[in-house]
């Protein structure tokens, strides 16, 4: 049987909306009990100084050091050491100054997003696997404020009349936000981590995801102009895929990037980047993907990278492939291949355009070359699985061609991390004697049919 003060000291915590963990000393609920009021005291005393732009940072530090000092000499309850008290200014501090307890995650370069699940469960995903974070906010009110800090730096807002949003953080990670009344249990943040160096060729090589001879040969396929789609679902590496192809192009041609937030970082000199804008708050002034397509055409693009098509844009991206735009770059979400192809379909008809099924089938044939199918799998790792040629139109349907395809056959190792890799069918593409006369041949050897563990057709 528990004793009546601490039964009351749970009361308390349990009012406070702060649940000390179970099994927790009394020595460090009663730290993480002060902590939380030390930080509330912090916040409610210096208010809108904390987010005043004109300040700058060190100023800002040493205004939140000395209310924390003034905050402490009032504290008599707890008797902490001068060690204890140090850290806990510093921890208060960063705390303040920074995202709050996924500071730390978010600059963790093994950590690749991070997803909040309400104050006192804070997931992380580190090198491809899901786990539980000690991490926790203080309540629900210190979440609600560090989602509001996030949103308010790039000029969106979240509150009960827009209770979802898109935001990113200053070094491009991409953030999302619900609040309440839409997420029960509440609020919502994921954040998907953006890397400060790009990985390259060479990184996906030595992962695994791509072999060296089909890397080789995307490289002659992006050079040869061949209009490319990455699919995949979320998190299987597209906008990684992506930015690995764009990084293809040869610096002299004029690039024309369209993105919701801008994650393509590339290197060549000629670039233009365009964002997409949500409405305000009146719900006007949105300018939407399709809108920036649109006006990439005017632009005189050798090159148009659309980061991802999920609606009507997929028609005026196809158009300009279509029209002379050849080369062009933009990621789908899908299951396959051939499940690209039909939700390409699909987006088109998104565009309110009246047009026969077959008729767009055509669009398709005609304007995509290549599908670049990548998927995480079970083990967590990020792996193109397969590189398609889409041939054309027989009849009412669009004919595909595996060049390169994954072989599952070869099972997986002790810990479980497939053996597998992506091997050449045999097939050798239609378009080699086009990249050829374009004067980017393509070795045969790299189509050499390579034995698949489990048979071609299995999988």
């Amino acid at each position: 049987m528990s004793s009546l003060s601490e039964r009351v000291a749970a009361a308390k915590a349990a009012e406070s909306g702060h649940v000390p963990k179970p099994g927790g000393s009394p020595k460090t609920n009663d730290l993480q009990e002060l902590k939380r009021r030390l930080h509330f005291k912090v916040v409610e005393g210096l208010g809108p100084q904390l987010y005043d732009r004109q300040m700058s940072d060190a100023e800002l530090k040493v205004r939140v050091m000395e209310m924390l000092d003034w905050a402490l000499d009032q504290e008599e309850s707890i008797p902490i050491s001068r060690a204890e008290r140090d850290a806990m200014m510093q921890e208060i501090s960063d705390d303040v100054l920074g995202y709050g307890p996924i500071d730390s995650l978010l600059k963790d370069e093994d950590v690749t997003e991070i997803m909040v699940n309400g104050p006192h469960r804070v997931y992380v995903e580190r090198l491809g696997r899901l786990t539980l974070s000690p991490a926790e906010f203080v309540d629900s009110t210190h979440l609600r404020r560090i989602i509001e800090k996030i949103v308010s730096q790039v000029g969106r807002r979240i509150d009960e009349s827009t209770p979802m949003v898109d935001a990113r953080l200053p070094d491009g990670s991409r953030v999302n936000a619900v609040i309440k009344p839409l997420a029960i249990g509440g609020p919502f943040l994921t954040i998907r981590k953006f890397s400060v160096d790009p990985l390259l060729e060479e990184d996906l090589i030595r992962f695994d995801s791509i072999t060296r001879n089909a890397a080789m040969f995307l490289r002659q396929c992006i050079n040869g102009r061949l209009n490319t789609i990455v699919s995949g679902a979320t998190g299987s590496g597209k906008t990684t895929m992506l930015n690995v192809l764009s990084s293809y192009i040869p610096s002299d041609e004029r690039i024309v990037t369209i993105e919701d937030a801008a994650e393509l970082q590339l290197h060549q000199d000629h670039v233009l980047s365009l964002e997409s804008r949500p409405p305000n708050l009146e719900g006007k002034g949105a300018v939407m993907i399709r809108d920036l397509v649109k006006n990439s055409l005017r632009m005189r693009p050798d090159r148009i990278v659309v980061g991802e098509v999920r609606g009507g844009e997929s028609l005026d991206m196809l158009q300009a492939m279509n029209t002379g735009h050849d080369g062009s770059l933009t990621t789908v979400h899908s299951n396959s291949p051939r499940d690209t192809l039909s939700r390409i379909e699909t987006m088109v008809l998104m565009s309110g355009i009246d047009m026969p099924m077959r008729a767009i089938r055509e669009q398709v044939s005609s304007a995509v070359d290549l599908i670049v199918h990548l998927m995480r799998l079970r083990d967590g790792t990020r792996r193109i699985t397969h590189i398609t040629e889409v041939l054309g139109m027989e009849g009412e349907v669009i004919t595909t061609q595996d060049l390169f395809k994954f072989d599952y056959g070869m099972g997986v190792d002790e810990d479980g991390k497939y053996l597998g890799r992506l091997k050449a069918t045999g097939v050798r593409p239609t378009f080699a004697q086009d990249l050829a006369e374009a004067g980017y041949p393509v070795a045969p050897e790299l189509f050499a049919p390579e034995p698949f563990a489990g048979g071609l057709d299995e999988f």
